[in-house]
């Protein structure tokens, strides 16, 4: 007869252990990568972590810093518990820092995906990618964050992996900004080719068309699925469902949708899990396959037995994708 009673008092604990929990959290850190100006940053993000603020009831900072290392490893040590990541460096906030997906942006177009660019200056004398994989000594290169999807993975995988070229190697010089600073760069003649995306492509568009008419893009893209927001799997549950609940339905009126205008020109966030990675783990080990495949310095054994290590992750997340 006390069974029924002792269940009762144990699911009780663990509904006030929970509630606890969430109480305990009295601040949360909010990652933004610099891909601009901090003041830009803050210009466009604080209104919205202003309202989520108010509506999950906990203080949400803006925690911005220069590079994706950063805060991957803020939110490793739970100095950040939610972060905005190119899909390449949410794979690393997933596997390394205690990170789970659970929203991704919505563009105002309802486009699903953004696209890299491989950009120079109109007046550069540089009219096709081809002259760039002939002639790389002839230029200097700038390339993204080491993390960034759209300003590394991508044009390195497509752009040079696919033609057996090394981008470090291949170049008079080559240094690495974020998106912003690279499209200034080539603005400004620091450098002759340079990594983009549609991103800051549309958002000179709207603010300084007489710039972006002094850009020539070379190379597109595929299409790249729209950047996640990952938290720490360790929230409370209830706090979690109160951010997903916010950041959703955020967007429902004039206000909110100026400030997601301002956010990169979105209009919102749905819900969505680590599958949204998997194109680009692919990806990876595609890349990290097709180097292995023409490292003549190894041994064919242990070639056999990496390409078969790396087909086997393929093949699971094939079956991943599928699911």
């Amino acid at each position: 007869m006390l069974r029924p009673v002792k269940l009762l008092m144990a699911g009780m604990a663990l509904l006030i252990a929970g509630a606890s929990a969430a109480a305990d959290v009295k601040e949360l850190n909010f990652g933004i990568i610099a891909t601009e100006k901090a003041g830009a940053l803050k210009q466009m993000w604080e209104p919205f972590l202003e309202d989520m603020t108010k509506a999950v009831g906990v203080k949400v900072n803006g925690f911005y810093a220069t590079d994706y290392a950063g805060i991957i490893e803020a939110q490793r040590f739970s100095k950040v518990q939610i972060a905005w990541y190119g899909n390449k460096a949410a794979i690393d906030a997933v596997d390394r820092a205690g990170g789970e997906v659970f929203a991704q942006f919505v563009d105002l177009d309802g486009t699903p995906g953004y696209y890299s660019y491989l950009i120079t200056h109109k007046d550069s004398g540089i009219a096709t990618l081809e002259q760039v994989l002939k002639h790389g000594k002839d230029y200097s290169f700038g390339i993204g964050d080491p993390t960034s999807t759209s300003g590394t993975l991508v044009p390195t995988y497509y752009v040079f992996t696919m033609n057996n070229i090394e981008p470090k190697t291949h170049f008079k010089v080559m240094r690495s900004s974020n998106h912003e600073g690279n499209f200034l760069a080539v603005l400004n003649r620091q450098v002759d080719v340079a990594t983009s995306n549609s991103e800051i492509t549309q958002k000179m568009k709207e603010t300084a068309p007489e710039k972006l008419a002094q850009i020539r893009i070379l190379w597109t893209s595929p299409l790249i699925p729209r950047d996640p927001l990952v938290w720490r799997k360790d929230l409370p549950a209830d706090l979690k469902k109160k951010i997903q609940d916010f950041v959703t339905g955020y967007g429902k009126d004039d206000r909110e949708k100026e400030i997601l205008k301002n956010m990169y020109r979105l209009a919102g966030f749905k819900a969505s899990t680590d599958a949204q990675l998997l194109p680009i783990r692919q990806l990876e080990l595609a890349k990290e396959r097709r180097k292995y495949e023409n490292d003549e310095n190894m041994a064919a054994a242990d070639k056999r037995a990496k390409l078969a290590e790396i087909d086997e992750k393929l093949a699971d997340l094939a079956k991943q994708a599928k699911r």
